[in-house]
């Protein structure tokens, strides 16, 4: 088995529904859920001009191959309703693999760990939660590190809403 982190996120329809949703959907496919985090309330990233996102992460163990999970998460967000839509714009739900055990992964389709983490307050809040001891395989920094290292106008904006 192998220990994966994943981004959840939502900003249109009952977002915390849709998160709620994914978690389900993660458990259903036969995923180990070890624990999740709050859930937060962040500004956009990217593209600010849309609504607030909810943000979540899970820590998870599976026996699928990096690819194949990156599959299982597409057709995840396909059967809870997302359709294509611009480059950080609005989305229904977005399911990210932050990282999968200690691997360093660059291809086409896959990069983990997920190349923006580092930049992002809503990634790595969360992770912190779920992964304190976790270590960036190429800067060997933990998420509470990454956070620390982020401008202070990048930290602001977030909102802790609830338990997952």
């Amino acid at each position: 088995m192998s220990t994966v982190a994943l981004s959840l996120g939502s900003n249109l329809g009952d977002r915390l529904h849709l998160i709620r949703k994914a978690v389900f959907l993660i458990r259903s496919a036969g995923l180990v859920v070890l624990a999740s985090s709050d859930v937060f309330e962040t500004s956009p990233w990217g593209m600010e001009d849309q609504p607030r996102f909810l943000n979540a992460c899970v820590l998870a163990e599976t026996s699928l191959s990096p690819e194949e999970l990156l599959d299982l998460l597409k057709g995840m967000e396909d059967a809870i309703g997302r359709t294509p839509e611009k480059r950080w714009g609005p989305r229904t739900i977005d399911i990210d693999i932050l990282f999968y055990d200690g691997l360093s992964i660059r291809s086409d389709r896959l990069t983990v760990p997920h190349r923006e983490m580092a930049r992002r307050t809503f990634v790595l809040l969360p992770l912190a939660q779920v992964a304190p001891e976790w270590r960036h395989p190429e800067t060997g920094l933990t998420p509470e590190e990454m956070f620390r290292l982020l401008p202070t106008a990048e930290a602001g904006g977030i909102l802790r809403i609830c338990t997952l």
